[in-house]
């Protein structure tokens, strides 16, 4: 691992730091085996995981197998329309009337939108930006994929949709406006596509991890099926059936009524997603730092470096040390906002103005503390890729 540690440091030698980068190498190894996971199923990629206009190019640039793209927010699709891509889900209900509006916009002018919805509330705002702009929008409903065992919740609290009875009350809903159609069933599956089940010193939680997923996939299949089911039994053209992420791309491609899975972080892959066991997918993208200060023997202080990730709070969401092998943070300063104490227990001779490289927790969440992002291959920096951020954008 070290020799990967001298790589980059020749590299990146005369690059002020901090800085973010994409092993291209890395990026396509790991498009490769996303393909090989899921062989024939389209995929849908999902732009909060990437956040960055040249990356999710190169994406489409490779397999015909990835068709459109899954977005966060109203303003970000926006974004992503007027830079010339298509064929967009919203992954998520937006309630703000502007971004509504502009939506439709780009859809009378034949752009592929389609909105997120699984409240009366979302379809009453999209229907009527959508009779003032003369269209009919289409709509996706997203139901709840949460599994309930006994004194356990596994899952998350998304939809507001969690039986087939309340998805009968919403079509009925759908039918009450008259300009909305609904075309596609949106079930995200967090528990086994977000969860890793092979966390290291987690022995006993990963077994139960792996039987309560085993258990949960079984229970969803029928879920969805009967999802899709009634939604055809109302006389709904159903063209999309939207399942899965990147942890669970073999459970979700095996339902013959799923249409595409919606696949991200695994083309960075973050450190959360080390801990799987059916998959390791390669670290693509990493972020460097400076070593500014020597305490002492072997502690030392590099600049920056505190970009924890969303979510609940644990350790998990702090960043990793990546290269060189040997580092650990201090349990009482953790990742710092301008500097990062650690000690190294190594084989190299670090020293003032090397550099140590992190990977953060989530994958497109790191593409919001840099400008760009370095692309490297076969021992050369080939590009600078800009980030939302580097182009001015942020929209979460």
């Amino acid at each position: 691992m070290n020799e990967r540690y001298t790589y980059y440091a020749n590299l990146f030698s005369d690059v002020p730091k901090p800085l973010a980068f994409l092993d291209k190498d890395y990026l396509d190894q790991n498009i490769k085996d996303i393909i090989r996971r899921n062989p024939h199923k389209k995929m849908r990629i999902a732009s909060k995981s990437i956040r960055c206009r040249k990356v999710i190019e190169y994406i489409f640039s490779q397999s015909s197998q990835f068709e459109g793209i899954m977005s966060f927010t109203g303003p970000e699709t926006v974004f992503l329309l007027e830079n010339g891509f298509d064929n967009i889900l919203l992954g998520y209900p937006i309630i703000d009337k502007k971004s509504i509006n502009r939506l439709c916009g780009y859809i009378k002018d034949g752009k592929k939108v389609v909105f997120m919805a699984d409240l009366p509330q979302h379809l009453e705002l999209i229907n009527q930006a959508a009779k003032e702009k003369n269209i009919v929008a289409k709509v996706c409903v997203d139901i709840d994929m949460s599994s309930k065992f006994p004194f356990l919740y596994f899952g998350v609290y998304r939809s507001s949709i969690n039986s087939v009875e309340k998805l009968k009350v919403f079509t009925e809903a759908v039918k009450d406006f008259s300009n909305i159609k609904l075309i596609g069933l949106m079930g995200y599956e967090s528990q086994i596509a977000g969860l890793g089940d092979n966390t290291p010193n987690d022995g006993l939680k990963n077994t139960l991890i792996k039987f309560l997923k085993t258990k949960s996939v079984s229970e969803l299949r029928k879920r969805r099926k009967q999802a899709v089911d009634l939604l055809n039994q109302e006389g709904f053209e159903i063209s999309i059936v939207n399942a899965g992420g990147t942890g669970s791309l073999e459970s979700s491609s095996e339902e013959d009524w799923v249409t595409e899975i919606t696949v991200g972080s695994g083309f960075y892959s973050s450190h959360l997603f080390d801990n799987y066991s059916l998959f390791k997918h390669l670290p693509a993208v990493a972020y460097m730092l400076d070593i500014t200060r020597n305490p002492k023997g072997n502690i030392y202080t590099a600049a920056g470096g505190g970009y924890t990730a969303s979510g609940a709070l644990d350790l998990n969401k702090l960043p990793k040390p990546y290269l060189p092998e040997g580092i650990k943070w201090f349990k009482n300063e953790g990742v710092g906002e301008v500097q990062t104490p650690f000690t190294y227990k190594g084989d190299i001779n670090l020293k003032i103005g090397d550099l140590v490289i992190l990977r953060h927790s989530k994958a497109g969440e790191v593409c919001e503390r840099f400008n760009e992002l370095y692309l490297v291959s076969n021992g050369r920096i080939l590009d600078q890729y800009l980030t939302y951020r580097g182009e001015g954008k942020c929209f979460m």
